[in-house]
């Protein structure tokens, strides 16, 4: 006799058979084995020792920093820290459109497919495409690996082994994470954040976090299923991707819901069933806050305040083919918040090189002393930047002692960056980090890019004027930005106030117009004395060109111009150019009101590496 529960798990079985469910299960569970590699200690232990942890905490936690938190909690140490994990993958894992040549480097063609040897097929690689160098006609074998144990040793691919090897990474630092497989033929991840206490969507390829929409509205992809597979089961998310999904639906047409649901669920128990019952709970809770999630009227709405980018990765050919340059391949994203600069070790670091720089002038000491004693304190500064966060410390040589004992404003510099001399303890001379480490490892890069445009102006015969030249006092600080616009996660509007080169506020359409208001600390008033902008580090098409500058009183509701610019041309990267108020107003908020970019015609995008504001408050 057959049971009820047989007979209809039989049933389930037959229809699945018979209504294209087969099909379906045949696309997603070959990924159930992938995806079971990610949790094998030795793959795991050997994934370890490719990433450099420290460097990527020490960035996640001066990314808090940068928001103002100093003291963060875990879980935003840990989402910190999967950012990081997601840009530093980003610059290390290497995109294919073609490979490069095994005899002589250059270019190839591709000539087709081929059969993979048994050394390819031992890292899953079932499929092999085969190359010609265009100059010296050798074959180029490219194996299309699925291990990822092996992608971490060959760290290149395209989309497939990018998410693959990314999702593991994430695994390997405790992450619950899923590989998401697209039918429309694309792969990324989700990470749950307990931050946040959801899922959310990362694409290595693009550097992209938390942007669900990126597909249908930056790729203009059509999308039919989107299907999430991890250790812990499978499940359809397809509705976190999309606002159409009545359009969706109709191109799921494989099997029908019922069976999707079914298969799903099938491989969901397989993967559960050694669970214990307080895992199980666990999960099942997630899951049904995940499908009330998906099921709010929220992802049935058409939102067109978006603006997404296409895709950025692969050659232009190809994502031309495959309709995923989005609209014109433009960049560009939503309006921004409101945010706090956590700038005052700039004002602070500046005023203390000014104090420096005058004492030199009040003392009439010589321009080739003046190099000597910033090159000596530049070699001490990047010593400490490249020393282990956890444990700054350096040995002070002859000159630096020398240095910190005949110029007192050396210590004011120290404590600007969270440092301190130690000369006269037991032991060597040493400088090391003095109260929060973060507020050291925030500090120091501003400290270094100073020192260097200092140096870089005497040689070049630029010498320190008091109260003209850089660095001076009366920098503005902890004021609060918003901006027409930014490109995240990069080019935010406060990355022009912190005092590095190579950060910038990137306005994605803002050559032909854009503005940036800061609005003065606890809403002071001050009166604008001056105020400088540096280009950025490369585009100088994407440089200002004409603006004008404005102030209120009223926390914006009327405007007083206080300057204007026009045709000004930046003659490099990282070219400071200042500009003395003629016009001096009261003003508790400023206003940039940028009208042209350097080659607006040509490039859509605006850029300003950094700005910075003199007066008295």
């Amino acid at each position: 006799m057959v049971s009820a529960e047989e007979e209809a798990l039989l049933l389930q079985q037959y229809s699945i058979q018979s209504d294209g469910g087969e099909v379906f299960r045949e696309r997603v569970e070959p990924y159930m084995r992938q995806v079971l590699k990610y949790e094998d200690p030795l793959r795991q232990e050997a994934a370890l020792k490719t990433v450099p942890v420290d460097e990527l905490k020490e960035k996640a936690l001066i990314s808090l920093a940068k928001e103002g938190i100093f003291s963060p909690s875990k879980n935003e140490e840990d989402h910190a820290f999967l950012l990081q994990l997601l840009f530093w993958f980003k610059q290390s894992f290497r995109w294919v459109n073609a490979p490069a040549c095994d005899i002589c480097d250059r270019e190839t063609s591709v000539v087709g497919m081929g059969n993979p040897l048994p050394s390819e097929i031992e890292f899953g690689a079932s499929r092999v495409e085969i190359y010609r160098c265009n100059h010296c006609s050798s074959i180029t074998r490219f194996p299309r690996y699925n291990d990822p144990h092996k992608l971490i040793q060959t760290r290149k691919g395209r989309c497939g082994e990018w998410a693959n090897c990314f999702t593991f990474y994430c695994r390997v630092y405790g992450y619950e994470a899923r590989l998401i497989l697209d039918f429309t033929d694309h792969v990324w991840t989700e990470c749950f954040s307990n931050l946040y206490g959801r899922w959310i969507h990362l694409d290595p390829c693009e550097g992209v976090y938390d942007n669900p929409l990126l597909y249908e509205k930056g790729w203009n992809k059509k999308l039919d299923y989107a299907i999430g597979i991890s250790k812990d089961g499978v499940h359809d998310i397809t509705k976190r991707y999309t606002r159409k999904w009545h359009e969706v639906l109709s191109r799921r047409t494989i099997t029908s819901e019922d069976t999707v649901s079914a298969i799903l669920m099938n491989i969901t128990r397989k993967c559960r069933s050694g669970l214990s019952s307080d895992e199980l709970l666990a999960l099942e809770n997630r899951d049904r806050k995940e499908s009330e999630e998906l099921s709010k009227a929220t992802y049935l709405e058409v939102n067109n305040s978006i603006s997404l980018p296409g895709r950025q990765s692969g050659s232009v050919e190809w994502r031309a083919a495959r309709s995923e340059l989005g609209q014109a391949d433009s960049l560009s994203c939503s309006s921004c918040p409101i945010r706090r600069c956590v700038d005052a070790h700039v004002s602070k670091i500046y005023d203390a090189l000014s104090a420096i720089l005058s004492h030199f002038c009040d003392n009439n000491i010589p321009n080739e002393r003046i190099i000597e004693v910033f090159v000596t304190l530049r070699s001490l500064m990047q010593n400490l930047k490249d020393a282990n966060f956890k444990s700054r410390r350096v040995t002070l040589d002859q000159k630096l002692q020398q240095i910190f004992e005949i110029l007192p404003s050396a210590e004011r510099l120290l404590s600007a960056i969270s440092l301190k001399a130690e000369l006269h303890t037991v032991g060597d001379p040493s400088v090391a980090t003095d109260g929060n480490l973060i507020h050291t490892s925030l500090a120091l890069p501003v400290a270094l890019d100073a020192v260097d445009e200092i140096l870089s102006n005497y040689k070049s015969n630029i010498f320190y004027t008091k109260g003209h030249q850089f660095p001076r006092g009366n920098r503005l600080c902890s004021g609060s930005v918003l901006a027409s616009s930014e490109q995240l996660p990069i080019g935010i509007a406060t990355a022009a106030f912190d005092g590095i080169r190579l950060s910038k506020w990137e306005e994605p359409d803002g050559a032909k117009g854009c503005w940036l208001m800061y609005k003065v600390h606890g809403g002071q008033t001050c009166e604008l004395e001056s105020y400088d902008l540096m280009s950025a580090n490369d585009a100088p098409e994407r440089d200002p060109m004409d603006w004008v500058l404005e102030g209120s009183t009223d926390q914006g509701s009327t405007w007083n111009t206080i300057d204007a610019r026009s045709s000004v041309i930046f003659g490099s990267r990282f070219c400071r150019k200042s500009f003395t108020v003629d016009k001096r107003y009261k003003a508790n908020v400023l206003r940039f009101r940028f009208l042209r970019g350097r080659e607006s015609s040509a490039n859509p995008r605006f850029q300003i590496g950094s700005i910075d504001f003199y007066g008295e408050t």
